[in-house]
This record gives structure tokens, sequence and C-alpha cells, in this order.
């Protein structure tokens, strides 16, 4: 197994001590400001701008499109390009025109096709970058004995020490210590996955204050930390002031994107290709000697054998692969793009095919990134509809930021109920919600006639609604809090959590209306309630998930889920989208493990919970050390480093710029059926790249094979180099098409991977089988039609020229498929009609002035029977051998 590069504790201890923040939530206010340099008043402008140039700008590490003509140029960055280069030239420097023109249009060809494809790839996946904020609130002084003042600064611009102002809706600009706070709530998904906001501490007044300075003693969870804010992350509610600690790389977020700029890792496509194209290089350098030398001792004239030798190398590398690679991948581009894909780099389609295991993320991938109301039950845990009445008053008439919970509730009552709740009711008062009662109340009155009362409504966390009840009511029945009330209260809100649920209870307590003032309803109303029951709360998994991890799987693809968020909700999930779990890994654990315990058990576990942006990394990175194909699939920035990491990065249009960046395909739609579609894309794309390396490579080995054969014993080349170099130019036109070619379906059921020893082995027992049927052809021109005089030779060049460009034609159709050609498995109508043109091209050339150019003669009729019936059994043993092949190997392709 390949050791996993990069140490595990210095690894996680760099991403510690580059966030700035993990220190300062441990401290008091005034230390932090102290520390920092700072004031509540805020920075005096000359001391902000040394700052700037001293911390520079609050900018984190990405990686910038690259340029139009770096990207050509990398483009031809490619083994295959070159060896054909290397041909070239020498095909220049021998004088040899024609073949290094080809030569260099097929590398001409090949880069330009990749660099458009790619370039327009790049310029969409720029277009689909999310909009930010720009510009932060932040208090500055123009003099140190100034009043500070507010004013918009652009985020570039901030510097640690700075005061910032936050208000529902703004995106954190920085990494930031609260300084006070008013019922401040913050979404921090894009860094730990979770979908519910977080509450933040509200650091005003009295007792609370002494909430702000609370120490965090464990460093590893300083993101969970009540008196921090992250940068990337957004106010979902509340105001704050808060001074800036950390900015640019400094911060959390710039840690993170540091650790994914740069070079990236080799994905298993580029592998090999290479491996590929050492293999052929290898075949070169044993072959092209052997001809030059057997030639030149055969014939005495080296210097037409160094030029025959040299054709043999052009004939024997598959010079238009990268044509065909970048076709086939542009084509399967092209049709992701009717998918709403964008593919940003192109041999990530041949990754998605050879994808083995595929990591995602949990929330907005699995799920739905929405919150809705899944149950509502009484006090037993029975379904009950009086808590989703009342909890619906409770959340229509608060006046307060309705909060994810609430936008559930009404959503569920207004759309999958008939309920009318708010009819016969008029709000009077509400108890705004605060993080220290962790609850909130309306009160509303009741206008049946026989009502007359006022309903005080109150919804919260559990414990606090438990804390302020007296009686509970179930079944119409109205019972004390006794004990048993308690505990199987909590029992049934236990399970509820254990299923993945978020839970709030619900209470209420009916007043006499004053009939001699106006009502004035505060916390100290909030006492003696009834307990109704349970809401229950879930971020529901996508209506494809089940469906499409079906049929990842039935495609042999094993799906494991890497996520930030707990194992309890994790497990429901995977629970509710048929995902079974064999073994289940905290980030707390895999923290004491080593990489070797890592990877022994990496295989047999489904989930990975409570994972760090560095442990999901590093979770790719031993998964593809053990030879799987790996894809990520995330959208936040606790995912960006895993999907660098992977050989296919998956990523959404609505993701953060970071993940969209990191990534190699972007999903227009969170649709996981898509990813089922691309992997068959994939697979169908690398299949119609293998069927013409196999029989490019087989094909050109057996000419090489019969060339040397025929080099040995006859007193003549066997075709000139300029027919040699004709003929392969026209095979490799019939081979255009192959990118639209159909490819079986049981190859398209499991992944496919580069299998650089069966090419080899491909070479090796499928190549010769042409050179049988060339020695064959070789007889019958010798003995049948004589090669004495110099026109009998001509027609031995011509009788070889057909038949080889013949019988490299009709192999397209034999080595296309394992199954019978023709009868189980024809080729696309593309393939068929370009194929039979070059046939009728290569039989025609012979009885026109251009083959007269070429030293060719027109053939007699009575070659054609000949020909038909080395064809005919060409044809046969080919199949017989392709049977065989597959019964010894278990694989043709």
């Amino acid at each position: 197994m390949t050791k996993v590069t990069g140490n595990r504790r210095s690894q996680t201890e760099e991403i510690r001590l580059s966030v700035r923040v993990a220190e300062e939530s441990g401290t008091s206010v005034d230390q932090v400001l102290r520390t920092l340099s700072s004031s509540k008043q805020g920075l005096v402008e000359n001391d902000a701008l040394a700052r700037l140039k001293k911390y520079g700008k609050n900018e984190v590490s990405h990686e910038k499109p690259p340029t139009w003509y770096g990207q050509l140029l990398q483009s031809f960055n490619n083994p295959f390009v070159y060896i054909l280069i290397g041909l070239a030239v020498v095909t220049y420097v021998t004088d040899d025109r024609e073949a290094t023109i080809i030569l260099t249009m097929m590398v001409v060809i090949s880069g330009v096709l990749r660099f458009v494809q790619e370039y327009r790839s790049t310029q969409a996946a720029e277009k689909l970058k999310a909009l930010v904020s720009t510009t932060a609130t932040v208090m500055r002084r123009n003099r140190l004995d100034n009043p500070g003042k507010q004013r918009e600064i652009p985020i570039s611009e901030l510097v640690p020490g700075d005061i910032v102002h936050l208000a529902a809706g703004d995106m954190i600009p920085a990494d930031v210590r609260l300084l006070s706070s008013k019922d401040l709530s913050v979404s921090q998904a894009v860094l730990t996955g979770e979908a519910l906001p977080v509450e933040k501490y509200d650091t005003l007044g009295g007792v609370v204050e002494k909430r702000a300075d609370v120490v965090v003693q464990d460093e590893g969870s300083f993101l969970d930390s009540p008196t921090i804010c992250f940068m990337g992350t957004n106010v979902v509610s509340g105001t704050a002031i808060a001074v800036v600690v950390a900015t640019g790389d400094r911060t959390y977020f710039g840690s993170l994107a540091k650790n994914i700029v740069g070079k990236r890792v080799l994905t298993s496509f580029e592998q090999g290709v290479n491996r590929v194209s050492w293999l052929l290089v290898g075949f070169m350098a044993v072959m092209v000697p052997i001809v030059f030398l057997i030639n030149g001792l055969t014939k005495g004239d080296w210097g037409n054998a160094f030029l025959f030798s040299v054709s043999i190398a052009v004939g024997l590398t598959p010079e238009m692969l990268p044509m065909i690679v970048t076709a086939n991948l542009a084509k399967g581009s092209v049709a992701m793009a009717n998918q709403k894909v964008v593919v940003k780099r192109l041999n990530a389609i041949q990754n998605f095919g050879a994808m083995d295991v595929l990591c995602t993320d949990k929330t907005g991938t699995l799920t739905q990134d929405k919150i809705i109301l899944e149950r509502h039950v009484d006090l037993h845990g029975y379904e009950s509809e009086e808590p989703l009445e009342y909890g619906y008053l409770n959340s229509y008439y608060q006046t307060g930021l309705k909060n994810l919970l609430d936008v559930a509730v009404l959503e569920h009552v207004e759309l999958n109920t008939k309920l009318r709740p708010t009819e016969g009711y008029r709000k009077v008062d509400e108890i705004p919600f605060d993080f220290v009662r962790r609850r909130m109340s309306v009160v509303v009155e009741d206008l049946n006639p026989s009502g007359e009362k006022h309903i005080l409504i109150c919804k919260g966390a559990v414990e606090e609604i438990f804390s302020i009840c007296s009686h509970g009511k179930y079944q119409g029945s109205i019972t004390p809090m006794s004990e048993f009330v308690r505990s199987d209260g909590l029992r049934v809100t236990k399970e509820l959590n254990k299923e993945g649920f978020r839970v709030i209870a619900v209470a209420y307590k009916e007043i006499a209306i004053p009939q001699d003032s106006i009502p004035s309803y505060g916390t100290k109303d909030e006492s003696d309630l009834i307990l109704v029951g349970y809401l229950a709360f879930l971020d529901p998994p996508k209506d494809s998930a089940s469906q499409a991890i079906m049929a990842l799987q039935e495609s042999g693809i094993a799906v494991k889920v890497i996520t930030g968020d707990n194992d309890i909700v994790t497990r429901k999930i995977c629970k509710e989208v048929d995902l079974q779990v064999d073994g289940l890994l905290l980030g707390a654990q895999m923290e004491k493990m080593s990489d070797e315990q890592i990877a022994d058990i990496v295989d047999t576990t489904t989930v990975f919970a409570k994972m760090s942006p560095i442990q999901k990394a590093k979770i790719i990175r031993i998964l593809r050390s053990k030879g799987h194909t790996v894809g990520y699939m995330g959208d936040g920035i606790n995912d960006a480093a895993a999907l660098r990491d992977a050989d296919v990065g998956i990523s959404v249009d609505t993701a953060v710029d970071i993940a969209k960046e990191s990534a190699d395909i972007i999903l227009l739609e969170k649709n996981l059926m898509v990813l089922e579609r691309g992997v068959l894309e994939g697979r169908r794309t690398f299949g119609n790249i293998l069927k013409y390396l196999n029989m490019t490579a087989s094909s050109n080995f057996g000419n090489v094979f019969s060339v040397m054969g025929a080099s040995a014993v006859l007193p003549f080349l066997p075709m000139q180099p300029i027919q040699l170099l004709t003929q392969n130019l026209l095979y490799d036109i019939s081979q255009i098409t192959i990118p639209f070619d159909n490819v079986d379906q049981d190859f398209l059921r499991k992944p496919q991977k580069w299998n650089v020893p069966n090419i080899g082995r491909f070479m090796l027992f499928v190549g010769p089988v042409s050179s049988i049927f060339d020695y064959l052809t070789f007889i019958v021109m010798w003995f049948v039609f004589g090669a004495n005089t110099p026109e009998q030779v001509q027609l031995f060049n011509s009788g070889w020229f057909i038949q080889g460009l013949l019988s490299q034609t009709l192999i397209v159709h034999m080595i296309r498929t394992s199954r019978w050609p023709f009868l189980q498995s024809t080729a696309s109508l593309p393939v068929l009609l370009l194929t039979g043109i070059i046939m009728v091209i290569g039989l025609v050339i012979p009885f026109t002035p251009f083959g007269a150019a070429l030293g060719m003669v027109p053939l007699p009729m009575r070659y054609f029977g000949w020909l038909w019936a080395i064809l005919g059994a060409y044809c046969l043993l080919t199949q017989a051998i392709k049977m065989w092949y597959i019964r010894i190997f278990g694989k043709w392709l």
C-alpha cells in the first residue's frame, strides 16, 4: 500500500496554528482588544493603513483562471503528443515531408480541440461563481481623540483590530470575536456541513456578559465557540459588534484555501495515459532497431533502412490517440452539458467512468439542505394535531425574523394540511426569542363567543419549556407534570433525537382577559404552562437520492458519506436513502489513528462523521492509495481540499467559490441521478478510447511484425515508406467516428480503468493474428502474381496495401465488441459509413493517378478472389481468438 504523504498531527496543528481565532476565543473581551491594540471606537485610519501593509489584503489564496495562452500550451501537455512531436522532428530531419505534415496535423488538431473545449468550460465555470458581499461596515476614526464613525469599506481592506457591525443577511467578512450581540444566529454550513444555524452568545448586559468570556478548553472544537464567527459564514438573524482577529490566509477559510492551491496530483486517467505511453515507447525501442538492422543487413541500403524504420515507428504509434481521446472527451462533455453539467477538466469524464468509490457530503447532496417539519407528536410520542396548531399560531404571529424552523412549520401547515389555525384568533402581544431563555412566546385572543380569553403559546428548547410547565395535556385531559410525565417526555425526545430529529417543545396557558387595563406580557408570564407536545424537524433526503444510490451501487460504485455533521443525523439520512451503514468512524476517533490503521478499515466503513476538512481529504487520499478511483461531491468550504484530492471533484453552481475552483465538474442541478448518467457517459467515453487504442496498437504491432518477417526473406520492401504512411493515414481517418460509436451494455455495468498489462497482452496476442494473413498475402503475391520484375514488385506493394488497409479497417468492427460483430453488436451509423468509405477508397487508389504517384499499379480481377478469402478467414480466426482470450483472461477491452 502506498504511504499517504503528510503527517497527521502536523497537518492538524498547522490548521489550528494558522487560525489565530482559536486562542482568542478563550480570552476576555478586554484582553482581546488589548492584544489587538484596538478599542470599541475602532482603529485610527493611519493605524489601519499600516496594518494593511503589514498583514496584506483580506483575501484568501485561490487559483486564478488560466490565461488563454497558458491553457493553449497546457492542451499540448500530453505524453502521446511528445512522442508525435519527436517523430515529426525525426521525419523532418530525414526529409520525409509527408510524414512530418501528417504527424504535425495530428498534434495540432488534438491540442486545439482540447483547448477549445476546456477554455469554453473554464469561462462557463467562472460565470457560475456566486456573488458575495464586497463591503463591510466598520468603525474607523480620523484621530485617536475622535469618536468612531461607521463606514462601508471593501472587505479586502479589513485588518486585525477593526470593529465590524453585523446584521441579518451579512456574510462574516473575516474571523471575528464578538464584543456584543443581540439574538445572533449564524449559519456555518459551508464550514461544518450542519444545516441548522448555531447560536452565538448575547454579550449584552449583566449576567449574560459573563458568557462572553467563556474559555474554550478543547482547541479542536473552536468551530463550536459561541463567541467566534468565521469568515465565509452568514448571519441568519440578530445583530452584533465584533473585532477582527484574523484576515486573509490567517482565517480558517484562508487556511483551507492555502491547502488546495498549487499543483494537483495526477488522477487515475493521467497516470494511465503515462503508463500506456511508456508501454508504446518500450515497444518502439525494441521493434524499430530490429527493423532497421534487418533491413540494413539484408538490403545493404542503410539510408533507406533508416527511413523505413522511422516509418515503422510512426506506424507503431497510435498518432490519432490524442485527437481521438480529446474528441471522445469533448463529445462526452457536450452530452453532459445537455444534462446541465459543466465539465471544467475533460479528463474528469473518464475518471467518472473509472470511479469505483463515490464519497459525498451529506448536507445539500444527499439531503435537500432545507429544514422541514417531519413529525408532530403528543407527550407520549403519538401523532397529534394539537402541538402543530399551537406551533403554527406561534410561528405565524411572531414579528421577529422567522428562522428555518418557523418557516418549516408554516410551510407544513399551508402546503400539507387543511388546518387553518389562525381563524378565530387575534394577536395581542409577543415575548421575543433570546438565546438565554431559548424560547419565544406569542399571546393571542380567542375570538370565539365561548372563548373570551388570552392564550400564551410558547415554543422552544425542550429543557427550557419543561422548566416552565406545571401541567401536561394528553388526549384532552390535563394532568400535573409528575415525574412520570417528565421522564416519559425526555424518553420521547431522546428517541426522536436518536432518529436524527431536531426537537422543540410546545406549551400554552389560558389567561383571563384583564377588564381594567391594556394587557402587557413579559417573561414573568412564561410560567405554569401546559405542555402539549413536540415538533420534530429534519433536513430530508432528496427524492432522487435513494434511486441514485441504488443505480450507482448497481454500477459497481461504493457510496460513502463523509460529513462534518453528527453521526446520529447521518445514520438517519443513510437509512432514509437506503444506504446500509456497515461501519462508522468519528473524526475524534480518526485523530487517534495512524494512516495504516485508517487504511485497514476505510474500505469497510460507510460513514465518516464529525470530520474536519483535513480529515476529509486524508480519507480521499487513503482510498486512492489503495487503488480506488475516488469521486467526491461537496459544495462547502470544508469540502474544498477533498474535492481537489479526489480523482474527480463534483460540486454545484450554488457552491462557495473555493469549492467550485477545486471541482472538476459542476452540476447546475443538485440531482444525484445526473451522477449516474455521468458515470455511464464516462464509461462510454473510455470504452471508445480503449477501442481505438487496442485496435490501433494491435493492428500496428501486427503490421510491424509482418514487416520484420518480410524484410528478413524478401529481396525488396513489401511496401514503400510513403505507401505505409498513406495506409496508416487512411486507417486513422476510418477511426475518427469512434467517439460516436455504441458501447455494449455489459461494458457499462462496472467501473472501467486503465489496464496497461491488458493493452500489452492484447498487442501480443491479437496483433500477430493479422501477420498470419499478411504472410499468406505475401505467399499469394509471390507465387501467384510473381515478384521478379519492378512491375511485379509494384503489384506486390499494391496487393499488400489493399489487403493491409481492408484488414485493418475490418478489425475495427471485430475489436470494438466482445460479441459477434454485425450479428450481436453493430457499430453506430457514422462508424459503418466511414469505415465503408475508407475500404472503397483503398480498393480504388491503385487504379488512380494518385496511386500511380505513390508507386502502385492496378490489380487484376483474380486478385480480389484471393483477397475476400483471406479477409473472411482473418475475421473468423480473430473471432475465435477473441472468444479464447475472454475465456482465459476474463475481459476483452
